[in-house]
């Protein structure tokens, strides 16, 4: 598969007195036509990494592709291909949605009719309201449409749902899936662990300016060590706590972890591993207030390797 980004041994210090490595020795892919998520806390080093590749940053050191070109030698030739979608894009509040996404396709060469982009959005009914008259929720679909006037071959959308709907986000979802249907690139940061999983063909899990995890949503989570989950919950009051390394001596059992009064323990086999985890507690004297099995996800993959939840990090 043809290259969308290729980027490799990235490095971005800041000055100070120590210096901030904000991105240590980052290699990473992204194939032509994939929805390709970044997943990792704040200070990991995710926004800094997807501000170099739009072409926001210049790196310290490392090497940048675009589409096969190169920023410092063919910017004007990557600007013309892609679109983006920041986390808080500044819009002027004196222009109508309309006129705010002419202004944008003015940039290209070809694109999009400022309509059509507003109707892919879901914007039509507020075309000619003026930006200061939008909910937050609009005007995070006013950026995308932005974004997407230019017909972008690659196209980034850092948060592009956060504040929306149910509905709107699924319909932002629904451009997600159309893009790929033309065969053009995403890559999409969300601190939603459902939309990564349903709408990624690929994800990075980025901490500590390096990437610590890569795969399709379905490796990701096998690495967790099994495909269910379950969570225990202990009273706080109560006599007695399991050690961890005990629970990880039940059948089929892979991993388990500690977080507060939860216990969270990866299974192959649910239906071996509650009996003899019952078993286990009631002869330990554990008090508990839960007990819940579930279908293994990113989030807990994101848990396992940086040992927080990613909408916690913030």
């Amino acid at each position: 598969m043809p290259s969308a980004i290729r980027v490799q041994n990235l490095v971005k210090t800041y000055p100070g007195r120590p210096p901030v490595e904000a991105v240590r020795g980052l290699d990473l892919e992204v194939g032509v036509g994939e929805c390709f998520g970044l997943l990792g806390p704040n200070g990991a080093g995710k926004t800094t990494t997807l501000e170099i590749i739009e072409g926001l940053l210049d790196p310290t050191a490392g090497a940048v592709e675009v589409l096969g070109l190169r920023w410092g030698e063919s910017d004007a030739a990557i600007r013309s291909k892609i679109g983006i979608s920041l986390q808080e894009t500044r819009l002027s509040d004196k222009l109508t949605v309309r006129e705010t996404v002419a202004l944008f396709r003015s940039f290209y060469g070809s694109g999009l009719t400022p309509d059509g982009a507003i109707a892919r959005v879901g914007l039509d009914e507020k075309a000619g309201s003026y930006v200061d008259k939008l909910s937050g929720g609009q005007r995070q679909r006013l950026a995308v449409a932005t974004a997407l006037v230019g017909e972008p071959e690659l196209l980034f959308l850092d948060e592009p749902t956060t504040g929306l709907d149910p509905q709107s986000r699924r319909q932002l979802w629904d451009v997600i899936r159309t893009q790929k249907e033309l065969g053009r690139t995403v890559v999409v940061t969300t601190h939603y662990m459902d939309e990564a999983e349903r709408l990624c063909d690929r994800v990075a899990v980025i901490d500590h300016g390096r990437t610590i995890a890569l795969g399709t949503p379905a490796e990701l989570i096998a690495r967790v060590g099994g495909e269910h989950v379950i969570d225990l919950d202990v009273a706080a009051d109560s006599p007695a706590r399991p050690a961890v390394a005990d629970l990880t001596e039940l059948p089929t059992v892979t991993s388990a972890r500690e977080v507060g009064t939860r216990f969270t323990l990866a299974a192959g086999e649910p239906h071996r591993a509650l009996p003899a985890l019952l078993d286990f507690v009631r002869a330990a004297g554990v008090k508990i207030t839960g007990l819940t099995t579930r279908t293994a996800t990113l989030e807990d993959v994101f848990v396992t390797l940086t040992g927080r939840h990613l909408r916690d990090s913030d």
